[in-house]
Formats: C-alpha cells, sequence, structure tokens
C-alpha cells in the first residue's frame, strides 16, 4: 500500500464539475493499493498517517500530528501509483483490481474517521479532478 501524503491548506476533489470532498487544513493522500494488500496493512497505513508529525509546532519545528494541528483528511484512489514504467506505456497489473481495492480503501478511510478525524473521499474508479493548495510544500511517501 501506498500513500502520497501532501500536507496542505485546502484541498477538494471533483466529479463531472460537482465538488465531493473537500478539506480545508489537513492532508490529501492518494492512496494505491496493491494487488497483494492486505485489512491489516490497511490498518498500519491509517496509524501512520494519523500519526505522521509533520505540522509545526511552537517553535517551527515539525512536530505536530494531524490531530494537535486541527487538520482533516481529503483521501483520494491513485491506482497509478503502482505503475510499471518500464516502457513508455505504463502497465498497472500491481495495482488491485476494484473487488479488492475498494474495502481496503473504505477501511483506510474508516480507521481515521475512527481516530476523530473528519475525512472526505473521492469516487473510486471515477474520473476526478484534484486540487490542492499545498501548505510547505510538504509531501511524503508513506508504504506498508
Amino acid at each position: 500500500m501506498r500513500a502520497v501524503v501532501s500536507r496542505v491548506s485546502s484541498a477538494s476533489v471533483a466529479v463531472e464539475g460537482r465538488i465531493v470532498g473537500e478539506i480545508g487544513k489537513g492532508f490529501l493522500v492518494l492512496l494505491g493499493i496493491h494487488r497483494e494488500d492486505t485489512p491489516a496493512q490497511a490498518d498500519k497505513l491509517a496509524d501512520r498517517l494519523c500519526g505522521l508529525r509533520v505540522f509545526a509546532d511552537e517553535n517551527g519545528k515539525m512536530n505536530r500530528n494531524l490531530k494537535d494541528a486541527g487538520g482533516s483528511v481529503l483521501i483520494v484512489s491513485q491506482f497509478t501509483l503502482y505503475a510499471d514504467t518500464r516502457s513508455r506505456r505504463p502497465g498497472f497489473t500491481e495495482a488491485a483490481r476494484p473487488e479488492a481495492a475498494v474495502p481496503l480503501y473504505e477501511q483506510v478511510a474508516a480507521r481515521c474517521r475512527e481516530r476523530g478525524f473528519a475525512v472526505e473521499t473521492g469516487v473510486f474508479g471515477a474520473d476526478m479532478a484534484v486540487s490542492s493548495v499545498g501548505d510547505g510544500p510538504v509531501t511524503i511517501l508513506l508504504e506498508v
């Protein structure tokens, strides 16, 4: 499981011109699910995401987590994170099929909600327009 996590001032995702998910300060998470990923990995990724300390404390050090910063989460499915780029036309055979990926994607969102965070999502498998205002910029790759 791979997640590209960007600290943002705001982010949104739209489908067919209609915003389906929107947050203020927090994390924009592009989530890729591998064909062999498990529910245990989804839990571990959510735990790492929620505990990631990349918000500034009173001394300007990245020492505060999402809860300390009062942030939210926008999770967008991104199967292309498992692209095979050995040729000019990427292949996606390592990405999980929707029937396996959707429950794990939903599990990550649910675990973040259980920790008390406001969580928005995109629409799995849809053609989405993602917008964000980066804060920092800070972008981290999480892999479990």
